[in-house]
């Protein structure tokens, strides 16, 4: 038997989580964030979290916001790659460490050289952006959000 998805079990609730991620997004706009990094961000995000339903989303929307097909293969080992801006890395590595908690002191560093990088106020969005997408992706988790088969176009098949 499959869980009740929890956004139709609570339209009120996911309206609210959608009013958030709408003001996270102005947010992250009217800080400098541009669109690439932020859809790093939830991508790395809903990887670390295995969330395939996110996970399926962000990829297309990666590819729409511009971001390369080989940065969006590569963004498992973007330590390990030169393709990535100092802004995406940065971006990079606050989504992992606002998804990996408990904060490490190795989480902790690549805060503050991410906060060096981005300013405060792009550094406080990316933040924000992180914390977002992670609820959309134990909504997703928990729900079980299908992920439905896509033709080249993304449509539903």
């Amino acid at each position: 038997m499959t869980r009740p998805y929890l956004d139709k079990s609570s339209p009120e609730a996911w309206k609210a989580l959608n009013a958030l991620s709408d003001t996270v997004a102005g947010v992250a706009a009217d800080a400098g964030l541009v669109m690439t990094e932020v859809e790093f961000i939830k991508l790395r995000a809903s990887q670390l979290n295995a969330c395939a339903f996110c996970l399926d989303v962000h990829s297309r929307e990666s590819r729409n916001a511009g971001i390369p097909q080989q940065k969006i293969d590569l963004l498992p080992a973007w330590r390990e790659s030169a393709l990535y801006t100092e802004r995406e890395k940065a971006a990079l590595a606050v989504a992992e460490a606002a998804t990996r908690m408990p904060l490490s002191e190795s989480d902790a560093a690549d805060l503050a050289a991410s906060r060096a990088v981005l300013g405060d106020a792009a550094f406080a969005a990316a933040e924000w952006v992180a914390v977002t997408i992670n609820v959309f992706n134990r909504i997703s988790i928990l729900s079980e959000h299908p992920v439905r088969p896509r033709d080249a176009e993304g449509k539903v098949i």
